[in-house]
């Protein structure tokens, strides 16, 4: 499955499937993404491979454990990723050329949701992160 940012200057592949797709309600989330939650997929990272634009990768830390990386040319947020668990990648799903294979699997820190906003589908809502 490949993935680009909006330039088109990030591009990347990852190999093998999706198997878990989260939507975090955190409101570093909402505000990293400037949405009402952010839909992200956890890879390993030995399963992501850049193709293009490692130069145009800027990662922000966000707390003194999680960076997030997104496309200094068009601001495109493509991951974030914890100092304490650096095999994986979470990748922002908006961002593969194919969602036709993407089912998300739950809410997470659905507690902190935007006021405005409310799931109306049947997953799981976790107020934290599941274990």
């Amino acid at each position: 499955m490949k993935g680009n940012c909006l330039c088109g200057g990030i591009q990347y592949e990852i190999s093998g499937p999706i198997t878990e797709v989260a939507m975090c309600h955190c409101k570093q989330c909402r505000r990293a993404q400037g949405t009402a939650f952010a839909t992200n997929a956890p890879i390993a990272r030995d399963r992501f491979t850049l193709l293009k634009g490692e130069h145009l990768i800027k990662e922000f830390m966000s707390n003194p454990d999680k960076a997030r990386a997104f496309c200094s040319e068009c601001g495109s947020p493509l991951y974030s990723r914890r100092v304490s668990n650096p095999d994986v990648l979470r990748l922002r799903v908006g961002l593969f050329e194919d969602e036709s294979d993407i089912q998300p699997n739950y809410h997470i820190y659905y507690a902190s949701k935007a006021e405005w906003f409310d799931a109306a589908d049947a997953l799981p809502k976790h107020d934290e992160m599941p274990l």
